[in-house]
């Protein structure tokens, strides 16, 4: 047992670097870093190629890595994150995905994405004390991050430019009064956060005996987990939530398995967000309630699309793309379909209740797996099977997201994502319903009143009738009363609240009708390619998904569909590698994000009497009743 201690120390050591990392910069700038992960991973690569490659010795590797590194955190500030300053914290956090994607896949196209050996520069098996063997690299671990805990301790007590950090962290607006850059502040913090990253990923690599340049998600998500823990915002909370959580884990394992890793850390984070948000040792954090998208991602007017447009489009689609279309055309078809399906339903979320939803993989899993079981092990006709599957979906996400509501900003986006990645970690280790990693095989095709649908292009057709209806049924709750109640408070939360509307009860049955509509289009993936396993559903979908919908434009049903065609379709046309194809994700999420964030199918406009600072919430009020296209007539209505 001591020597699972020892293990989970030295995985809590890389934790308690990422997570102080996070941490720092969360708390000058109030955003969560996405891609503190791939800079984590590159920096295990560039290590294993300056050792493995170039012959460097361990001390000039350490210091070329978190050299570059560093840089590399720079450029994500200027380029991702200071030119968001003056938006709401979630577009900066959207950046940060959108970078962290970029990097991951330039480094697999650089370097390959195989796993490779880390080599061997130090001992790791050469001392035993009683029953426990560990070796010199465990004691230079802990020695050097020792060493960087200190002198980042006394950095940021005394040092000129530590004080004003702690200055910037506490209060931006007063540090910049008092004559401090607060830009050149949020530059220094992204460095220095970079550089313990690459560092954290040449001990992972000196532990762990090999690399993967695909490894940097789930350390990136693994070192939130841990700031969570101590404290966001809090460095000596990261280092306490960084060793605590390497501890649990390692203890979980010993205990249940590899297998629940992921259950263990995500089950954590999860439990903290939802019974103690501030962590350990950091206060709560005093985040108002902002809406996700409303200030920022859904500013402008929708364009104007009648109905009998989109029967013209479905009816072109139904007759044209089965006389033109190939058989790789058509199957590219249905996931089109399919992933519009999910982004169209998360409009009502995300676009009109202003929440933001990263974890939707989980309810497309259920939905997967419930109808796939229903067909096969109990007979259950495939249109039964497939609402079954939304409607497990739908409660138990529900039941599982209920305690999430209470929760402000970014904090329930993050949640959501921590319960998408349980959800799955269920699944992969409920083996006598779900098969495990093995996965399910044979799943039957559709098959209506005796029909099947075995050609490709029937179910292209079929698939397409799911999508009809379920922009009828979206579009219909956004312009009921429902839609109007969902739009205060996607527009302004504490009005709405204040105003006597059920802010938390109109989010989460939001979120139930998104996770319905998404449990139905895993159904229909499932039966369209007669195998799932839980490799399908990871956080690339849900990254996907999400890029689909700010491409589109959130709270625009129409153009949840354009979107899931241009990133879907084209990739597949253009016959894109997948590191390309997510790179290519990571730019158009990046580009949008910066320079259209309202979406392609939303007109851009600025309402009057606007507020200088778009947190300021003047934003949210000229722009709810511009949407709304009748003065306060929506608000009113919402009250009555």
């Amino acid at each position: 047992m001591f020597d699972t201690l020892v293990a989970g120390l030295v995985h809590g050591n890389a934790y308690a670097l990422l997570a102080v990392g996070i941490t720092l910069i969360f708390g000058v700038t109030n955003v969560i870093n996405f891609a503190h992960g791939a800079v984590f991973a590159l920096g295990s690569i560039l290590g294993w190629w300056f050792i493995a490659e170039q012959h460097l010795p361990l001390w000039l590797t350490i210091v070329l890595v978190v050299a570059i590194t560093a840089a590399l955190g720079v450029l994500i500030d200027v380029l991702a994150v200071h030119p968001l300053r003056k938006a709401p914290a979630i577009a900066a956090l959207l950046a940060t995905v959108a970078a962290g994607l970029i990097i991951e896949n330039l480094t697999q196209i650089v370097f390959g994405p195989e796993t490779r050996p880390f080599p061997q520069v130090l001992d790791t098996n050469n001392f035993r004390v009683g029953g426990v063997r560990f070796g010199t690299s465990d004691l230079v671990m802990f020695a050097i991050t020792l060493a960087v805990m200190a002198g980042l301790w006394a950095f940021l007590r005394f040092g000129r430019y530590g004080l004003a950090i702690r200055a910037t962290a506490q209060d931006p607006d007063a540090a910049a009064q008092m004559g401090i850059g607060v830009a050149r502040i949020q530059v220094l913090a992204f460095a220095i956060a970079s550089g313990l990253g690459g560092l954290a990923g040449i001990f992972v690599g000196l532990y762990n005996s090999n690399i993967s340049p695909t490894s940097g998600t789930l350390a990136g998500l693994t070192g939130f987990v841990a700031a969570t823990i101590g404290g966001l915002g809090s460095i000596p909370g990261a280092v306490v939530g960084g060793l605590l959580l390497g501890v649990v884990e390692a203890y979980g394992i010993y205990v249940f398995g590899d297998g629940y890793r992921d259950l263990i850390t995500f089950g954590v984070l999860v439990a903290f967000l939802v019974l103690r948000p501030g962590g350990l040792l950091a206060k709560v954090p005093a985040i108002s309630a902002e809406p996700m998208t409303g200030t920022f991602l859904g500013a402008g007017r929708q364009w104007r699309i009648r109905w009998w447009h989109v029967v013209i489009v479905f009816a072109l689609a139904a007759i044209v793309v089965p006389l033109v279309a190939d058989s790789y055309a058509i199957v590219v078809g249905t996931q089109i379909i399919a992933y519009a399906i999910i982004a169209v339903s998360m409009t009502l979320v995300a676009g009109s209740a202003g929440q933001l939803v990263i974890g939707q993989a989980g309810p497309i899993a259920i939905g997967a797996y419930t109808s796939a079981v229903l067909t096969l092990d109990h007979d259950w006709p495939f249109l039964a099977a497939a609402l079954a599957g939304g409607v497990v979906a739908a409660v138990v996400s529900s039941v599982l997201a209920a305690p999430l509501w209470n929760l402000n900003g970014h904090y329930v986006a993050i949640a959501t994502l921590g319960i998408g990645i349980v959800i799955v970690a269920v699944i992969r280790n409920w083996e006598s319903v779900t098969h495990g990693s093995y996965g399910i095989f044979g799943i039957p095709v559709p098959s209506i009143l005796g029909y099947e649908f075995t050609e490709g292009t029937d179910i292209f057709l079929l698939d397409l009738v799911f999508l009809a209806v379920t922009l009828a049924v979206i579009v219909a709750v956004q312009r009921s009363r429902l839609g109007v109640a969902l739009r205060a408070v996607g527009a302004d939360e504490v009005a709405a609240r204040s105003s006597g509307v059920p802010v938390r009860d109109y989010k989460a049955l939001a979120f139930a009708i998104s996770a319905l509509f998404s449990g139905i289009a895993g159904a229909l993936l499932a039966h369209q390619y007669s195998y799932i396993d839980p490799t399908v559903f990871n956080l690339s979908m849900s990254l996907l998904i999400v890029t689909i919908l700010v491409l589109g434009g959130t709270g625009s049903p129409y153009g949840a569909v354009l979107g899931a065609a241009v990133l879907i379709g084209v990739p597949e046309a253009l016959r894109l590698a997948p590191e390309a194809r997510i790179l290519l994700y990571g730019v158009v999420l990046l580009l949008i994000i910066r320079f259209r964030p309202q979406g392609v199918l939303v007109r851009s406009e600025q309402p009057s009497g606007i507020a200088s600072d778009a947190r300021a919430g003047s934003f949210v009020h000229c722009e709810s009743t511009r949407s709304a296209g009748s003065g306060g007539r929506e608000l009113t209505l919402v009250r009555a």
